[in-house]
């Protein structure tokens, strides 16, 4: 029987699921003509939030793993004395690995401790240890506590680290020196927002230590970004959180969102972020979509608006099914 007179096979088309896969397609065939070279300036980001559990260092690694898919050379500095980034990196990071608390606290050059991802040959890191644990309380005593990161930065991005496109610092889920050492790095301010009842909860503090920032170290500091995550499309809650972010920082929030997704979870288990894990996942083609709506609206800030309307559907993603 012809497909056109098979009544089942009609309402297969027309169901939900179906719907998702076919936008999921489109999705992966709109990123497929994306050029696989960055032409775009050089962008120093902070990833903050105070509040754990909202991706930030999920969205670190799987950010940079998408910049270095679309051609950037990426920096990933590892600031969370957990060490997660450079797990999910497979960066080793034990107690004896030369990493970030060497350069904040002995003055070690950057280059003597950022490492090549095996993932790809454009992603690099500066690993955490354990040992970064007890920086806030060494950094108190010591000259320009705020700005050590910056100075250990800019020598590197002006000599061994001269090709590095972007760099993202993911911080501790904290405002202590750590973080603030990474603002003062920082050009930009990328802030994860998960999409749940607390989202906004110690939102005004994280921004009132920007303002801190901007006004006393770091005058050029500028929230950029603002990325939802752990986005459930057949919850009403999560469209409710995504509209009131929205309604608050409408310049700042991507349209695209970041579901739920078994991929993504699974993928640090691995030593992967989710675009090497599986990377036609949902959660990889959304991470891959956050990255090059960053990269346009940068290098092309009148579109926005066009961009935006024509993934406006984008919230209506819904959790991976493990496939």
């Amino acid at each position: 029987m012809k497909h056109d007179e098979d009544p089942a096979t009609d309402s297969f088309y027309d169901t939900p699921l179906a719907r998702e896969l076919a936008d999921l397609t489109a999705r992966r065939r709109a990123l497929d003509s994306v050029p696989l070279e960055y032409s775009g300036r050089r962008r120093i980001f902070t990833v903050s939030n105070q509040k754990g559990g909202v991706g930030k260092t999920t969205s670190t690694v799987n950010l940079a793993a998408a910049f270095a898919h679309m051609g950037a050379t990426v920096l990933v500095v590892d600031l969370d004395p957990q060490g997660n980034a450079s797990t999910a990196l497979s960066i080793p990071h034990n107690a004896e690995t030369p990493s970030v608390y060497d350069v904040l606290v002995e003055e070690r050059p950057l280059s003597e401790v950022v490492q090549q991802s095996p993932e790809s040959p454009r992603l690099f890191c500066a690993p955490s240890t354990i040992h970064l644990a007890g920086a806030e309380i060494e950094l108190v005593s010591l000259v320009a506590r705020e700005r050590r990161l910056r100075t250990a930065l800019e020598k590197y991005l002006s000599t061994t680290g001269a090709d590095i496109d972007i760099v993202l610092i993911d911080c501790p889920p904290s405002l202590g020196l750590l973080t603030i050492n990474a603002f003062t790095a920082a050009d930009e301010v990328l802030i994860p927002i998960q999409c749940e009842y607390y989202a906004l909860e110690g939102l005004s503090q994280l921004m009132g230590t920007v303002s801190m920032i901007q006004k006393h170290l770091n005058p050029t500091l500028a929230l950029s970004t603002i990325l939802l995550t752990m986005y459930d499309g057949r919850t009403r809650l999560s469209q409710q959180v995504a509209d009131e972010v929205r309604a608050h920082f409408a310049d700042q929030v991507l349209t695209t969102v970041i579901p739920r997704s078994v991929r993504i979870s699974e993928a640090p288990s691995f030593g992967q972020t989710v675009i090497a894990y599986d990377g036609q996942s949902v959660g990889a083609v959304a991470y891959r979509e956050a990255a090059v709506e960053i990269v346009r609206r940068d290098q092309y800030p009148d579109l926005e608006t066009g961009e935006a309307a024509a993934r406006a559907a984008h919230d209506g993603g819904t959790e991976e099914r493990g496939a």
